[in-house]
């Protein structure tokens, strides 16, 4: 008998209202995703990645199906338990870093943390471990405002992992990096998702960070199809 997925997407269905008409993004979408896996999910502007992702992390839910992270059915749970779930479970990368103005680099971190429940004699030791593993153990003290965006974007990744999630969830990382910070900072990602065993789900246009995934899926006419990674290379 196979092992229950650590991510399962069961016949996902999810419209919106514009105007008189309804129109659908995801329909009956399916995904397993195994514990430890790095998925690139591709798909155009517009496609339904965002909306995806909003389902996967119970920020939204779905019309229909479930969405079962480590046995748990999203899906069924009311919107605080949903943000339970996500403070605990989920850590997030997204495009615009999403970082607190008023608060340190250090303070970033910690926030999860804290969410948790962790206390400082917990919370602070981990928080400055992973801006040392991003490179910025120097820069604790540091406002988003002085840091350039890679360096907030390192700030973000140690904040998505500081409180151990069994998923991470990245929303085009690189999207307003140039070609050399985001390739820097899709190695750091990658590194440290990988060193930590952590399960990803990684959002791209972007078919140059595919040769990083264990498998690609994209995201078309509302349901998801498997890419070869021999397929992307040839093209």
């Amino acid at each position: 008998m196979k092992n229950e997925a650590h991510i399962q997407l069961n016949t996902l269905t999810k419209s919106y209202r514009e105007g008189e008409k309804s129109r659908s993004v995801l329909d009956q979408l399916e995904l397993s995703v195994e514990e430890g896996e790095m998925i690139v999910l591709l798909g155009r502007s517009g496609s339904g990645k965002s909306t995806l992702l909003n389902m996967v992390s119970g920020i939204d839910r779905p019309d229909s199906g479930d969405v079962i992270i480590g046995g748990t059915n999203l899906a069924q749970l009311s919107e605080k338990d949903r943000t339970l779930f996500r403070r605990k479970n989920i850590g997030f990368v997204f495009q615009s870093f999403n970082l607190i103005s008023t608060l340190t680099a250090l303070e970033n971190v910690l926030l999860p943390l804290k969410l948790k429940g962790d206390s400082d004699e917990e919370a602070v030791p981990k928080a400055e471990q992973f801006l040392t593993e991003v490179g910025l153990g120097d820069r604790g003290d540091s406002y988003p405002d002085r840091l350039s965006g890679g360096e907030q974007q390192r700030v973000a990744i140690a904040r998505a992992l500081a409180h151990e999630p069994m998923l991470i969830l990245a929303d085009e990382p690189t999207g307003n990096l140039d070609y050399e910070t985001g390739e820097q900072i899709l190695d750091i990602l990658n590194k440290l998702v990988r060193e930590n065993g952590r399960t990803i789900i990684l959002a791209t246009h972007d078919r140059d960070i595919c040769e990083l995934a264990d498998r690609v899926v994209e995201l078309q006419g509302g349901k998801l199809h498997e890419v070869e990674l021999s397929e992307l290379s040839a093209s």
